[in-house]
């Protein structure tokens, strides 16, 4: 029995329909693992979206099998109207050409953002042009519309960088407003991390908490005290959790991040699949 979405499909679609576009406030859809959809006066953004079943069928017969432990939130079909769609990096549940290649055929005027030293192979596994991309590197920023774009490293497990230094793995921090979310794709804590973050302001954190266990076979992550005490250290107004409730093998608990963050004095919101925080002025 899959975890059911709180929304899904058509429904969470009209969710997003019937959001006001009122310029105090945005909202953000936590759409499973490390997806998000932002919205703000209309405008729409996705992070990272997973929307398939690609891994589950990939590792299906191997010894590493990705079993789905919850329903996928929305069919990537219905997506339409988005703005700027987000890779942190090049595995598969940040980089699903079943989930990415839909999306950008059904919106035109979609700017995909990505780590520059992955351009080929993103250019490669979604099958588009190698200029459409745009690619940051830590440090740099683009501005698309009315959000502006930070590159911030990313260590999963490393951080690691290609021959021109450049990072392969990372964060975003985007601005739009008077706000700054920090979605981080997959990442440890790392020294320095908190300097190049804590300057931004973040008003959310996006966290990964399903933790660091080498005998899953797969690079690791923060877990949920690390999750708690950096969102603390850099002075995150919230902390939203992801990176759990996917697959079997790579998961966490989300109230055990819950009783870290209680005990630091961090605030925070978890998030049912397919549910949404509105925050404003």
């Amino acid at each position: 029995m899959l975890k059911p979405a709180y929304r899904k499909d058509e429904s969470l679609w009209a969710d997003v329909l019937q959001q006001s576009s009122d310029p105090d406030q945005f909202q953000l859809w936590w759409l499973g693992q490390s997806g998000y959809l932002l919205q703000w006066q209309g405008q729409r953004v996705l992070f990272d979206p997973y929307l398939s079943d690609s891994l589950t069928k990939k590792y299906a017969t191997t010894t590493k099998p990705h079993v789905r432990i919850s329903e996928r939130v929305i069919d990537p079909q219905l997506l339409q109207g988005i703005s700027i769609v987000t890779s942190s990096h090049n595995h598969t549940d940040h980089l699903d050409a079943e989930t990415l290649q839909p999306i950008l055929a059904n919106n035109p005027g979609i700017t995909f953002v990505i780590p520059e030293a992955n351009r080929q192979f993103v250019v490669d596994r979604v099958g588009c042009t190698p200029n459409f991309p745009i690619g940051l590197n830590d440090g740099q920023s683009t501005t698309i519309g009315d959000f502006t774009l930070y590159g911030v490293p990313a260590a999963h497990n490393e951080l690691e960088r290609d021959e021109h230094g450049q990072c392969r793995f990372m964060g975003f921090v985007i601005e739009f407003g008077s706000w700054k979310i920090y979605h981080s794709g997959d990442t440890l804590w790392y020294d320095g991390m908190v300097d190049v973050l804590k300057p931004f302001g973040v008003d959310i954190a996006l966290l990964p908490i399903n933790g660091n266990d080498p005998a899953r076979g797969v690079a690791g992550n923060l877990n949920g005290q690390e999750a708690a005490d950096l969102g603390k250290a850099i002075g995150a107004k919230w902390v939203i959790p992801h990176h759990y409730d996917l697959f079997a093998f790579n998961t966490a608990d989300p109230q055990g991040f819950v009783g870290f963050a209680a005990e630091v004095g961090q605030p925070y919101r978890v998030l049912e699949l397919g549910d949404r925080i509105i925050l404003g002025t």
